[in-house]
């Protein structure tokens, strides 16, 4: 495997180094013509450098944008089934492409065109492409009676706008893609997991950002936390008690890891017991209540369900700031909603007091039947045609649980045979103090699109990625992020707040 793998990089190196096609050598309005197969192109324009409004006409719902460069933009329909209607959009640039492709994700159950994210990559002189997922709006009610749709959402939207958007850019350029990415965070690390798993020669290399490997497992849980805390304000903890119970775990695992830094460094070391903090009287500000007590162990707990036969996962000791009154996060809870509402039931008058944890599950597991969740372990063809894979995850996310992207990783080694056959293709960063996709206080901004390219393009492997933390646009903090199961530990000497004095050692 290894012979394998080092002469698909060698391959890739000198396609690169050879020469690139700068420029279109056919017009960009002229790609209307082109026929493919359950394809449509919609629209075939080239936009200028500038003010850019995606929408027509300019402002109808949409966030202006600034081309850092002028493109061709395409829009396409795709028709894979009967009842398919996908929508997807591929930009390349005019001039100076870089022979590569970049296509991005989606959040929650968005069906929308990612246009920001779209930007950022031809800002690094990428063709770039993004799909609606085969729907509109934010809710899953296009699911009910559309059983299509769903797996559009679930994974074939996404396939499909990578072979067709490979087909559209061969057309403009007279060159495929010499190598394609895949970029995205939440549904967009989740959509990059199903395809390393299901389509494994799609992308040559993937970003999964906080993924959400267990779709079905984390509706439950935030479903099953928020019936708790709906009728029962008493247990709910105010933002108030969420900082009492965030200064309580840093008092109790900051210094973990030898460096008191308000972050927990390592949450699988943190075992804090949150029993410390009930009140021994009449509830205060300074302390909780049994119920609260009773809450904030339900958050952190790891699920065991017998009927599914798994464990689900809780949020990690760190995330408190992003909880809310009733629990996980907002998000968290609308998507749980809709997905046991339309997807699960199929029943729009379905609410939260239905909700039965002891069967619920394993009933979405089953409605689910892999078209959602991302939990299939089997990496091996995607690695061993010489595939890279890099994901990372916020420990204090309080959306999608960390310990989701842990498990997996470990279900890889115990699913290939261990940390050697793996590490070659899949690397595992998780980012002590950041929250979802980024923010938190922690060190929450890195370049994996570099880290990617750099493992992809020249063999060199990501040991380390630089992050940072900024206060009002001024860096504060910079800490390497270590691959999984390492962890950036103190060297002893120098400041506490710069990368360079910390080295990544096996905890």
């Amino acid at each position: 495997m290894k012979i394998l793998v080092g002469g698909w990089c060698a391959l890739i190196v000198a396609v690169l180094t050879s020469a690139r096609p700068a420029a279109a050598t056919t017009s960009c309005e002229g790609l209307t013509s082109l026929t493919l197969p359950n394809a449509t192109v919609t629209l075939a324009r080239p936009v200028d450098a500038g003010a850019f409004s995606p929408v027509d006409p300019p402002g109808a719902g949409a966030q202006p944008l600034n081309a850092p460069r002028a493109f061709c933009r395409v829009s396409a329909t795709l028709k894979p089934s009967s009842d398919s209607d996908i929508k997807i959009e591929i930009w390349m640039p005019a001039a100076n492409w870089n022979g590569k492709l970049q296509a991005v994700g989606n959040g929650a159950f968005n069906g929308t065109i990612a246009y920001p994210a779209m930007m950022t990559a031809l800002g690094r002189g990428y063709a770039t492409a993004s799909t609606d997922t085969g729907h509109v709006g934010g809710s899953a009610s296009f699911a009910v009676g559309h059983p299509e749709k769903v797996i559009d959402f679930g994974w074939r939207a996404v396939h499909e706008m990578a072979v067709v958007s490979k087909q559209i850019i061969a057309a403009y350029y007279a060159a495929a893609p010499k190598v394609s990415y895949w970029n995205g965070c939440s549904a967009g690390g989740r959509q990059a997991m199903k395809e390393a798993q299901r389509f494994p020669a799609d992308f040559d290399g993937i970003i999964a950002g906080a993924p959400g490997l267990d779709w079905t497992g984390r509706a439950a849980q935030a479903v099953y936390v928020a019936q708790a805390l709906q009728n029962n304000e008493a247990a709910r903890l105010s933002p108030q008690k969420t900082q009492l119970v965030h200064a309580a775990v840093l008092r109790a695992c900051d210094l973990q890891d030898g460096v008191k830094d308000g972050i927990v460094g390592d949450p699988e070391r943190c075992a804090f017991d949150p029993g410390v903090l009930q009140c021994q009287g009449a509830d205060e500000t300074s302390c909780l209540t049994p119920a609260q007590v009773q809450t904030t162990r339900m958050l952190y707990a790891t699920r065991v369900n017998p009927k599914a036969k798994r464990e689900v996962a809780g949020l990690q000791p760190g995330s408190e700031l992003g909880w809310t009154d009733l629990g996980w996060s907002a998000s968290a809870r609308a998507t749980g909603l809709d997905q046991f509402r339309f997807l699960v039931f199929k029943d729009p008058r379905w609410d939260i007091e239905k909700f039965n944890v002891d069967t619920d599950i394993a009933h979405a597991d089953k409605a689910d039947n892999d078209t959602i969740n991302a939990l299939d372990p089997g990496l091996g063809a995607f690695i061993s045609r010489g595939g890279r894979l890099i994901q990372y995850h916020g420990w204090s996310d309080p959306q999608i649980s960390p310990a989701n992207s842990v498990h997996y990783y470990k279900r890889v080694l115990e699913a290939l045979g261990g940390a050697g056959r793996v590490q070659g293709g899949y690397r595992l960063f998780m980012a002590p103090g950041m929250a979802h996709c980024g923010g938190g206080e922690g060190p929450n901004t890195f370049d994996m699109v570099t880290a990617l390219e750099q493992w992809v393009e020249q063999g060199q492997a990501p040991d380390r990625i630089i992050a940072s933390h900024s206060t009002n646009g001024v860096v504060d903090r910079t800490r390497p992020l270590c691959p999984y199961p390492q962890v950036a530990t103190y060297k002893g000497h120098g400041s506490t707040d710069e990368a360079a004095n910390f080295v990544c050692t096996v905890k």
